[in-house]
């Protein structure tokens, strides 16, 4: 969902910026930048947020801020590791800004519900299975890849959904009954494209995804 400024109140607003510079700050001081220098990690970071805008831009809803599109946290999580990650989902939600999606004052409230929560939900998502379950290739890939990405989007829809009501945007019956139904169907479709896609990466390259690793998950299986 792109969430645009007028749902929300000057205070929101500010208090999303204040809360996004440490955000930022932290991502610039402990990502890893140097794995960008080698191997295709930059290159999969910019296709990732070139690809993620023209996706954020195809979008479908009748109300401000209700609206659907695929989001791809999971995915570029697993990709990309998750401070990498919000630096694509950060480019990504950039470029629907500069395309005129969103107005530059959401920018930083935009950018904590679309970037960084739906990452640290996916980050989370794939450090719970891997402590609680097997490691296993099917369960990389099923269980973390095709339902993870499904629960990050649907556990996304329904933070933004949180935020919306405790700012006075909608309220929670409206959103409860016209809206949020919408992101099981959404979170099917999201679970089937990542998983689809992180399968891809994984079975013809997998060193381009740093979350999975052949000694843990093929080797003596």
């Amino acid at each position: 969902m792109n969430l645009p400024a007028s749902l929300f109140s000057s205070t929101w607003h500010w208090v999303a910026f204040a809360l996004s510079i440490p955000v930022l700050y932290q991502v610039a001081l402990k990502a890893p930048w140097k794995r960008l220098r080698k191997g295709t990690q930059l290159n999969l970071l910019l296709g990732f947020a070139v690809g993620l805008s023209l996706v954020w831009s195809l979008r479908a809803g009748v109300k401000p801020g209700l609206n659907l599109h695929m989001l791809g946290a999971m995915a570029v999580t697993l990709t990309l590791g998750p401070r990498l990650a919000i630096v694509a989902l950060a480019l990504a939600l950039t470029g629907i800004t500069v395309n005129g999606a969103i107005e530059w004052r959401a920018w930083p409230i935009n950018f904590l519900l679309m970037a960084v929560v739906p990452v640290m939900i996916a980050h989370a998502i794939q450090r719970l299975v891997e402590r609680r379950l097997p490691a296993h290739f099917f369960i990389f890939i099923f269980v973390i890849g095709f339902a993870g990405s499904a629960l990050t989007i649907i556990l996304q829809g329904a933070l933004s959904s949180m935020a919306m009501v405790l700012a006075g945007a909608y309220s929670a019956e409206f959103l409860i009954s016209e809206y949020l139904p919408y992101f099981l169907l959404l979170g099917f479709a999201e679970g089937w494209l990542s998983g689809a896609l992180i399968t891809m990466m994984v079975v013809y390259r997998p060193e381009w995804v740093v979350a999975f690793d052949d000694q843990i998950y093929l080797r003596n299986k």
